[in-house]
């Protein structure tokens, strides 16, 4: 690699940092409008180069080829420092939606999407993804009859609310219908 392919090193570098998930070699090369045999040679050099290769000092993150793609990560041993700093960072609020649904799954566990859906009358797939993004539930196991996924807490949960077990949550108050039944029975009154 030359001086002249420092452009198409940094138009994949720019990619790769963006990109949520790997990305293959075919579609780095049709981003970047350039051969896929000149792409791959380029991925090679930037690992070498994260790597501390070429007199360079290695990096805190490295460019591993996964999944069938490739993607940024960081180096194993620095995992702990970005733990430690995530961890300190402030938490972000959930919405009273994920509230809602977060309690749902805490008090009926194992439960479904669509059970939660029911008990709440709404749809609930974002905030059940939001939810499974913060590490606050978990999917437990499939319903052997219908393959839908089953939901329950996680330690992390645990951890934030400041209990050491699900049974620890307060009961939930006996005038409140749960919704088990549907909501037919409640809207009418």
């Amino acid at each position: 690699m030359t001086a002249d392919d420092r452009p198409l090193l940094q138009r994949l570098e720019a990619l790769l940092i963006v990109a949520d998930e790997p990305m293959s070699v075919v579609s780095l090369a049709t981003a970047v409008s350039a051969p896929v045999a000149v792409v791959r040679r380029a991925l090679a050099r930037i690992r070498e180069e994260y790597a501390g290769e070429h007199g360079l000092p290695p990096r805190g993150f490295e460019l591993r080829e996964v999944a069938g793609g490739w993607r940024v990560y960081v180096r194993p041993e620095l995992d702990p420092v970005v733990t430690d700093f995530v961890g300190s960072q402030a938490p972000a609020r959930l919405s009273q939606a994920a509230l809602e649904t977060l309690a749902v799954i805490a008090y009926k566990q194992p439960v479904t999407r669509s059970q939660v859906a029911q008990i709440r009358a709404v749809n609930v797939d974002s905030v059940v993804r939001t939810l499974l993004g913060r590490g606050l539930i978990t999917e437990i196991s499939a319903d052997p009859e219908t393959g839908a996924m089953h939901y329950g807490t996680t330690d992390l949960l645990l951890q934030k609310l400041g209990i050491n077990s699900i049974e620890e949550l307060p009961p939930i108050s006996p005038l409140l219908d749960d919704g088990a039944n549907g909501f037919d029975d409640i809207v009418g009154a």
